[in-house]
């Protein structure tokens, strides 16, 4: 895949910003990348608490919603939650009840199965709920487009409280208007309606459940501090939904991460310790790689009802067995993963696919659970739109993921005549269609993907061409104040070229590492360990040859020992890669491309 490396270029005052808020001006010039630029928003970001977070009252609905819950609680009216089958759908549904629970509400919940049910609400889950004599049914991470779906649980008396984070469905009328679609519902929640004023509109499905417990509990008298375990499973979901780290979101997830510490969710500390993990350390990594997929996998390979169970349960052994359950259950599912992306390449190297903008990967073979991770796998490799289509009992289902230029959900949305059900966000989508209608699925999306060839060469955006000399363990501690790293907030990444190669090779029990020692040419040495392309860079690499890197600076510990190392991302050969400094603009030309222009 091509990639371009690309130095920021933003202008800011650093020299100021470093003196009020006593920061280096490396670190200012980061926070400026970020496009953190007023006073207050760089004070919300390096200090803000959940007290900065804008008040559950001003989004739409909030106020009618909780309404209606006071009299169906007071009426002692059975309330049931309707989830989803994903973590963020999970944490949803697990902070619900508990809030709900809190203030004596005669509630229960009901997720839909992956397979049998497909995602969200929907008439099989309706009709038993009015079977079990359900009054309110009340959605969480879903509901947004299930129109016909609520229309039917009106029609059988039930009042209906739609929450929900994803994009509000449109109609396209003329001269490019669009009209909003909303589910018949009695309210509907939703940061993305119009005229909702809600000032942050990114929140995921539990971060929005959340703030209807906060509602809750501000107009029950409640203590706020009972909401710490909502924070916990909020922040674990903003990450694992992949929501953006800015304004509340990295708020959450900074909360959130420093309650897990001591987390008062007992089934949360059961799968941190089943992972072998140290909860004082826990970072958004954590979350969206180690324990976010072994909940998921409750929904992917058996049912989300044992992960939702795990965060509920109130005992040891029960929690232990869960959590161990869902880690096997994880383990097999990682297997599956890598199989199914074998199968992808093959696909994608073998057939007419590669020449596309949108990838159509058709994989009959694939658990349908996995046909998103697979999706995603597929994306970083190639760095192109995804949809990963895999055979259902009822027709084809399939996931997609995108790139920034390209938004999945409208792109569907202008192709949904051969889709019979479709949903998601501009970076995510799924969908079913007839089998019979995939070829000309793909040829539709690719006929107007509005995407040129640049769209497809990686971008690595370095914060500061920034020598080995400037790595101080001061330097590092400060970088904390930037955490949580994550997609919006990304971890800063530094460049330095003209390196010498002392020493190489291949470290490691699966022999999966590359370690360098490097020097500056000032007589400074500098270890380097690479984990991305080890094969391929230790058979390009000899020892003397000049490279160019991007890095991030980091401790290593060894036997109480504490030095300074750099993990490199990526390297180019020197003889390959000229790079030029300026000053203020930090200009990086790559050698047989125009030079780039920095991001203003």
């Amino acid at each position: 895949m091509q990639e371009q490396w690309r130095v920021y270029g933003k202008k800011a005052d650093f020299k100021g910003i470093s003196e009020q808020f006593d920061i280096d001006q490396v670190t200012a010039r980061i926070i400026r990348n970020r496009e953190i630029k007023e006073p207050e928003d760089i004070r919300l970001y390096l200090r803000g608490t959940l007290a900065d977070c804008d008040p559950p009252f001003l989004m739409k609905g909030m106020e009618e919603t909780v309404e209606i819950l006071g009299r169906k609680i007071s009426g002692r009216k059975a309330i049931r939650v309707v989830g989803d089958y994903d973590v963020d759908g999970i944490c949803a549904t697990y902070i619900l009840l508990q809030a709900l629970g809190r203030l004596g509400a005669d509630v229960d919940c009901d997720i839909p199965d992956r397979i049998r049910d497909g995602y969200g609400i929907n008439v099989r889950l309706i009709d038993q709920a009015a079977a079990d004599g359900i009054d309110t049914l009340l959605t969480c991470d879903n509901g947004i487009a299930a129109k016909s779906q609520i229309a039917h649980a009106k029609d059988l008396g039930m009042t209906v409280l739609v929450t929900d984070h994803h994009e509000v469905p449109f109609e396209e009328e003329g001269a490019g208007e669009k009209r909003e679609v909303l589910p018949p519902a009695d309210v509907v929640v939703n940061p993305h309606r119009s005229g909702c004023k809600y000032p942050f509109k990114l929140l995921c499905g539990a971060a929005i459940a959340y703030k209807l417990a906060q509602a809750l509990y501000e107009t029950w008298g409640i203590p706020k501090e009972e909401l710490s375990p909502f924070v916990e499973t909020a922040a674990l979901a903003t990450v694992c939904d992949v929501m953006l780290l800015r304004g509340e979101n990295r708020i959450l997830v900074k909360e959130g991460l420093k309650r897990m510490a001591d987390s008062q969710i007992l089934g949360l500390r059961t799968l941190i310790e089943a992972n072998g993990l140290n909860a004082e350390a826990l970072g958004c990594y954590h979350l969206g790689f180690i324990l976010g997929p072994c909940l998921n996998a409750g929904g992917r390979l058996d049912t989300a009802k044992k992960s939702l169970a795990l965060l509920l349960s109130e005992k040891k052994s029960e929690a232990e067995k869960l959590a161990w359950e869902l880690k096997e259950l994880n383990d097999k599912r990682k297997d599956m993963t890598a199989e199914s992306v074998k199968a992808a390449i093959y696909n994608i190297e073998e057939t007419g696919i590669k020449k596309d903008d949108v990838y159509v990967v058709f994989l009959p073979e694939c658990h349908e659970s996995l046909a998103g991770i697979v999706a995603g796998k597929i994306r970083e490799k190639y760095n192109h739109p995804v949809f990963v289509i895999t055979r259902a009992a009822s027709g084809l289902k399939g996931s997609g993921r995108s790139i920034g230029p390209y938004s999945m959900y409208e792109h569907l949305v202008r192709c949904q005549e051969y889709l019979t059900a479709f949903g998601g966000h501009p970076m995510a989508a799924g969908l079913s269609l007839p089998e019979e209608n995939l070829e000309a699925f793909r040829k539709a999306l690719n006929r107007d993907s509005g995407l040129s060839e640049e769209d497809f060469v990686r971008q690595v955006w370095i914060d500061v061409p920034m020598p080995f000399a400037y790595v101080t363990e001061e330097l590092l501690s400060e970088f904390r104040l930037l955490e949580p790293f994550g997609n919006g907030n990304e971890k800063p990444l530094f460049a330095q070229k003209g390196l010498l190669v002392r020493q190489k090779s291949i470290v490691g029990k699966n022999k999966n590492v590359l370690k360098f020692l490097l020097s500056d040419g000032a007589g400074l040495n500098m270890e380097g360990i690479m984990f991305q392309n080890v094969q391929e860079t230790d058979r390009l690499v000899r020892e003397g040859d000049r490279i160019s890197v991007t890095y991030y600076p980091e401790i290593h510990e060894y036997m109480g020992r504490r030095t300074l190392q750099v993990q490199i991302l990526s390297c180019q050969l020197g003889n390959r890669l000229e790079a030029e400094r300026r000053a203020l603009e930090g200009r990086m030309a790559i050698e047989g491309r125009p030079v780039i222009e920095e991001r203003k």
